[in-house]
């Protein structure tokens, strides 16, 4: 699958002698806290066609993984699936920034592996265009060398697809992608960057269950955890 362009930094850094040649981040449940923003928007998008849901809270679970993907495990047909993917979109301009936050912690990690002259990247689920006004929104976009998600026309994009593109994307920046690491919260980050050959790291502080950390390398529970794996 072809994943868009997306915008880059015009000099990448120059990575120093430590573990990784360059890091890729999950957006939500990672980097930001989406849930209350994307459940808000979700359960609109339900009710909007005919499936309303009583408690918006109970779809947090659901955070993180393709939208398409998501929708379907509602049991909708293919009609219904495309109709909540419009409604869910629309309702998602506003939720995005003003139902968001980023996690404590995050900007300090990320500015302390610019520091350290390792490249981060963005391997979202999310469309490119909304995961860069994100990041842009909350003073984030200089620290991605990269980012990269699911097409913004709306085409399905699995995290296997958008890890292989970023990786592609460093290397046509002239970064090493031989020593890759991935940053996520779910079971599809651990899945997608296994099939890229990347291990992983999952943190606990997003919206993933126990079960799915299974095969990663790693479970941190706070961002100075992460910083020690990340910069030994």
């Amino acid at each position: 699958m072809t994943i868009p362009t997306s915008i880059m930094s015009e000099q990448p850094p120059t990575a120093t002698a430590t573990a990784w040649s360059a890091v890729l981040f999950d957006l939500d449940g990672t980097i930001t806290d989406s849930a209350p923003g994307i459940t808000q928007s979700l359960a609109t998008a339900l009710a909007e066609i005919g499936h309303p849901v009583d408690d918006p809270d109970s779809l947090t679970v659901h955070v993180g993984p393709p939208l398409h993907e998501t929708l379907r495990s509602f049991g909708l047909t293919d009609d219904e699936t495309e109709a909540a993917v419009v409604a869910y979109r629309a309702h998602a301009d506003f939720t995005d920034l003003h139902g968001n936050a980023v996690f404590p912690g995050v900007l300090g990690l990320l500015h302390s592996l610019r520091e350290a002259g390792v490249p981060v990247a963005l391997a979202t689920s999310k469309p490119t265009g909304r995961a860069t006004r994100i990041l842009e929104h909350f003073g984030l976009l200089p620290y991605f060398t990269v980012v990269g998600g699911s097409p913004d026309s709306g085409a399905n994009a699995t995290k296997a697809d958008v890890i292989r593109w970023v990786r592609e994307q460093l290397e046509l920046k002239g970064i090493g992608t031989d020593r890759l690491v991935m940053v996520g919260d779910r079971g599809h980050d651990v899945l997608g960057a296994e099939e890229n050959d990347v291990p992983s790291i999952i943190v606990e502080w997003g919206y993933g269950s126990p079960v799915e950390a299974v095969g990663a390398m790693a479970v941190v529970h706070s961002t100075d955890q992460l910083r020690g794996l990340l910069l030994p």
